[in-house]
C-alpha cells in the first residue's frame, strides 16, 4: 500500500509500506478515504517531538470503510464508514471508566503520561497513522465510530480531533455566562476553540494570532475580536487594557509548542530545544488571565520542562486545566451539533491533496502558504 514516510525533519515522502495485519482479536484494518494534516502534525515534522523515528506515517485524523475485523469486535462490520478518535483507548481500564479516553493505561506502555495516538511517535505508542490507503485500529470495538447516514464525510472528519479539541478547549475553560474569553492560536483547534466558547455563553471572544488571513477567517466563521500580536507591543498589557485592567475570565493557549512572539522562547524551545518547545502562548495565557481565573491548554507541548511564570500562576490562584482530548466522551453531543447545523466543522477546510501529493501539503501547510487553514489528503 502507499503511505506517507517520514524520512527527518522537514522530509517526507510516499512509498510503499507493507498493508498492516489483524495482530489482536480486537484489531481491524480500516480503508482511509479522508485524512488530516493537523497542526500537531507540524511539530513532528519540524522535529520537535522526541522519539519521532525515520519511517513513521503520522495522520491522527481519519475516516474510512471497515475492510477487515477481528474477531473479537461484534460492534462494526465490514463495509461500515467509520470515524476513528485520534485516541487509541482500551475502554476498560481505570482512566477510560472515567471518561478520560486520551490517558488510557493500556495502549501506551511507553508512558505513564498520555495514551495511545495514531501516528504521532513511540512518545505516544509508537502507531503507524492514518495519512495511508489502510491502517491498523487497534480496540476497534472502542474507538472507532459509525458516520451517520447523511452526514458529510468531511464534517465526520473533523470530528476525529479538531472540533472535539476545540470544544474540550472551552469546556475546560468553565466559560460562565457573561465571560471574556481569549483564544491564543487562530489555527483549526483555536477557530473551533473560540467557535465552541460562544456555545458556553460567552459575552465575549477575542482570538490572537500573528497572521492576518487565519485571523480574517476565525473572525468570520466564529465571530469575534481578532488581534495581530506582531502590531500590539505587548499582548499581556493590552489584553489587561482592553478587559478594564482585570484580565480575561478564561485563556485557552490553542498554540503549544511551536508558538511565536518571544525571542528567549523562541530560541530556547525551538532551535535549542532546550525546552519542551517555545511555551509563548503559555505565557500570555497565564499573564493575560485574570486573578481566580482559568487557564486551558490543549496546545500540545512535548516532554519533560518548560520556562513558565509559575509563581504567577500562585499568586493569581489561576486554574489550570489541560488535557490531549478525550474524543469518544465528547463524540454523541458533538455529532448532534453537527446534524442540528449548530456546528458545521468542514468549512475551515481549505485544500484538498492527493495522497501522492503530501510532500506539497506539509510544505504548504507548514510555511503557512496560500492562506492554508485546513489540509485534507483524499484518498
Amino acid at each position: 500500500m502507499k503511505a506517507m514516510n517520514y524520512r527527518g525533519p522537514f522530509r517526507v515522502r510516499v512509498d510503499e509500506k507493507p498493508m498492516p495485519e489483524i495482530l489482536h482479536p480486537r484489531d481491524a484494518i480500516v480503508q482511509v478515504t479522508r485524512a488530516c494534516i493537523c497542526g500537531s502534525d507540524l511539530h513532528l515534522y519540524h522535529g520537535m517531538v522526541p522519539d519521532t523515528r525515520v519511517g513513521s506515517t503520522f495522520g491522527h485524523e481519519f475516516i474510512g470503510i471497515v475492510r477487515e475485523l477481528g474477531s473479537g469486535v461484534t460492534n462494526l462490520k465490514v463495509g461500515d464508514r467509520v470515524l476513528v478518535p485520534f485516541n487509541i483507548a482500551c475502554g476498560e481500564c481505570i482512566f477510560c471508566v472515567q471518561g478520560l479516553y486520551a490517558n488510557c493505561h493500556e495502549s501506551n506502555t511507553m508512558s505513564t503520561a498520555a495514551g495511545g495516538i495514531f501516528g504521532y511517535s513511540h512518545l505516544a505508542g509508537g502507531y503507524d497513522g492514518g495519512q495511508a490507503e489502510y491502517v491498523r485500529v487497534p480496540y476497534a470495538d472502542v474507538g472507532p465510530t459509525v458516520i451517520p447516514e447523511g452526514m458529510d464525510e468531511e464534517d465526520a472528519l473533523l470530528l476525529t480531533d479538531v472540533l472535539p479539541t476545540g470544544y474540550q478547549a472551552a469546556e475546560m475553560g468553565g466559560i460562565q455566562k457573561g465571560d471574556t474569553v481569549v483564544v491564543f492560536g487562530a489555527g483549526p483547534v483555536g477557530i473551533m476553540a473560540a467557535k465552541c466558547a460562544w456555545l458556553f455563553g460567552a459575552e465575549r471572544v477575542i482570538v490572537i494570532d500573528h497572521l492576518e488571513y487565519r485571523l480574517d477567517f476565525v473572525k468570520n466563521y466564529a465571530n469575534c475580536e481578532v488581534y495581530n500580536f506582531k502590531s500590539i507591543e505587548d499582548p499581556v498589557l493590552f489584553i489587561k487594557h482592553i478587559t478594564n485592567w482585570l484580565g480575561a475570565d478564561v485563556c485557552i493557549d490553542a498554540v503549544g509548542s511551536d508558538a511565536c512572539g518571544n525571542a528567549l522562547q523562541t530560541i530556547t524551545g525551538k532551535k535549542l530545544l532546550l525546552q519542551a518547545g517555545a511555551a509563548t502562548a503559555l505565557h500570555w495565557a497565564i499573564n493575560s488571565v485574570k486573578k481566580g481565573g482559568i487557564v486551558s491548554v490543549v496546545g500540545v507541548y512535548g516532554p519533560t520542562d518548560n520556562l513558565i511564570p509559575i509563581g504567577n500562576v500562585l499568586n493569581k490562584g489561576i486554574t489550570i486545566r489541560a488535557n490531549q482530548t478525550s474524543v469518544k466522551r465528547l463524540l454523541p453531543k458533538l455529532m448532534q451539533h453537527v446534524q442540528d447545523g449548530i456546528l458545521s466543522p468542514k468549512d475551515i477546510i481549505t485544500h484538498r491533496f492527493a495522497l501522492e501529493e503530501i510532500p506539497d501539503a506539509y510544505r504548504i501547510f507548514s510555511s503557512k502558504l496560500d492562506e492554508c487553514i485546513k489540509p485534507v489528503i483524499v484518498l
